[in-house]
C-alpha cells in the first residue's frame, strides 16, 4: 500500500509540472520522474510513466480491463464498486477507486473525448470513443447526485467482427442444419432480422450471414457505431453522428437510409433499429430491395410486431400501416440467446405470415422443428 501511495504522489507532482510542459517527449517526462523520485528503478519509471499516460489520455484505473481481449463491458457504480463482463456475466472486481472526485474527472475526460460535456448543466453522458488500437467503446456516465451511489460509467467495447456461419457452427452456435438454412435465407434474398437481448450476438450472426452474399452483390450498411465487418468484398459503411456541443450537426439512421437509397444497393442493412428509421427501411423494403437485414432489441419473436410498432410510431406510421408493411417486407425472424456460461446460441427460428399479420416459431433448440418448418427452411 505504502509503494503504491508513493507512486501516486509521484504521479500527482509530475501532472502538476506537466501543466507547464504539456509537450514534454518521453525522455523528458522520464527525467521529471526521476527529479520527483530522487531514486526508481527503470521498471518503476515505466510503472509511472504508464500510470501517467492512464490519467492524462486512457481509461485510469480501467485500462488494464479495457486491454483484455476477454472483457466486453465495464460498470462503474460510484468509486467502490468496478464490475466486469468477461463471458459469464458481470463481476466484482479489486478496482476501486480513492473518491466519487476521482471517478467524476474520469467520466468527464471520457466525455471530453466523444466531443461532449459532463457537469452539473448536463449531468448524463452517451458517447463513442476510438482507442488506439482501433477498439470502438461505447461510453456512458451519470454524475451524482442523479446517481445515488455516486458517478456511474458503463463502458461497452465493440468489437467488429468477421466470423463466417461455418466459424459459428464450428463454436456450438448452430448445428449444421440450421447453418444451411441461414444460408438459404440470404441466397433466395429473404429479408430478416436478428433478435436477443442486449449482449446475445445479434451483431455477430448478422455479419456471419452477410459474408454469405453473393460477391457481385453491394451492401450498404447503416449503423450508429461501426460493428459490422462482413468478409464481403463490396460493403459500404455509413455511421449515424450525434450533435456537437452547440447542438448541431446531428445525423439520424433515418438520414443516412433515404441516402442509402441513391447509392445503388442490392442489399440495405440496419445494424440495429431502434427508432423511427423503421419506417424508411420498411419502405425500402417494398420497393425492391430485397434481401434486407438488420437487427431488433427484443427477448421473443411473439414481441416483434409490437416492437415494431412501438417504433414505428416515433416516425408517425399507425398500427395498420406498420402491419400490412411489414406483413410485405419481411420474411424471416431469427433469435440469438445468450445462456448463463456466457455461451451465445441460436436459439429460434420464425416466419412472418400475412392475412392476418402475424409471427409463427418453426424451429426451436429445445424442441426441434415445428409444423413449416421445412416449407419455410427446406432446401
Amino acid at each position: 500500500m505504502a509503494r503504491v501511495a508513493a507512486r501516486e504522489d509521484i504521479v500527482a507532482k509530475v501532472k502538476r509540472r506537466l501543466a507547464d510542459e504539456p509537450g514534454a517527449d518521453p525522455a523528458r517526462l522520464s527525467a521529471l520522474i526521476r527529479e520527483e523520485a530522487v531514486v526508481l528503478s527503470d521498471v518503476d519509471v515505466l510503472e509511472i510513466m504508464r500510470a501517467l499516460r492512464d490519467e492524462t489520455t486512457g481509461a485510469g484505473p480501467l485500462e488494464p480491463l479495457l486491454a483484455s481481449p476477454l472483457v466486453s463491458d465495464i460498470c462503474v457504480n460510484g468509486p467502490g464498486a468496478v464490475f466486469v463482463d468477461r463471458g459469464g456475466g458481470l463481476e466484482r472486481t479489486e478496482i476501486t477507486f480513492a473518491a466519487d472526485a476521482d471517478v467524476r474527472r474520469l467520466a468527464a475526460r471520457l466525455a471530453a473525448g466523444c466531443g461532449r460535456r459532463l457537469d452539473d448543466a448536463q449531468p448524463f453522458c452517451d458517447g463513442h470513443l476510438t482507442r488506439d488500437d482501433g477498439t470502438l467503446v461505447r461510453f456512458h456516465a451519470v454524475i451524482a447526485p442523479v446517481a445515488q451511489a455516486g458517478t456511474c460509467i458503463s463502458l461497452r467495447v465493440l468489437r467488429r467482427t468477421a466470423a463466417t456461419l461455418s466459424q459459428l457452427h464450428n463454436s456450438g452456435a448452430m448445428d449444421a442444419e440450421r447453418l444451411a438454412a441461414l444460408a438459404g435465407v440470404v441466397r433466395r434474398r429473404r429479408a430478416f432480422v436478428v433478435i436477443g437481448g442486449t449482449g446475445a450476438g445479434k451483431t455477430t450472426l448478422l455479419s456471419a450471414m452477410l459474408a454469405e452474399v453473393d460477391p457481385a452483390e453491394r451492401i450498404v450498411v447503416i449503423e450508429d457505431t461501426l460493428e459490422l465487418a462482413p468478409a464481403h468484398p463490396h460493403v459500404v459503411n455509413l455511421t449515424s453522428r450525434a450533435a456537437n456541443a452547440e447542438g448541431a450537426g446531428r445525423i439520424e439512421l433515418s438520414d443516412l437510409l433515404r441516402q442509402a437509397l441513391r447509392m445503388r444497393p442490392d442489399r440495405i442493412v440496419v445494424g440495429e433499429i431502434r427508432g423511427a428509421e423503421v419506417v424508411d427501411l420498411l419502405s425500402a423494403l417494398n420497393t425492391g430491395h430485397d434481401g434486407g437485414a438488420g437487427t431488433l432489441h427484443a427477448n421473443s419473436i411473439e414481441e416483434v410486431p409490437a416492437r415494431l410498432e412501438a417504433l414505428a410510431a416515433l416516425g408517425g406510421l399507425d398500427r395498420a400501416s406498420l402491419r400490412s408493411q411489414l406483413a410485405a417486407a419481411l420474411d424471416v425472424i431469427v433469435v440469438m440467446k445468450r445462456h448463463r456460461d456466457g455461451a451465445r446460441r441460436l436459439d429460434q427460428l420464425g416466419v412472418v405470415e400475412p392475412d392476418p399479420l402475424r409471427v409463427r416459431v418453426v424451429w426451436d433448440a429445445r424442441r426441434g422443428e415445428l409444423d413449416g418448418y421445412r416449407e419455410a427452411f427446406g432446401s
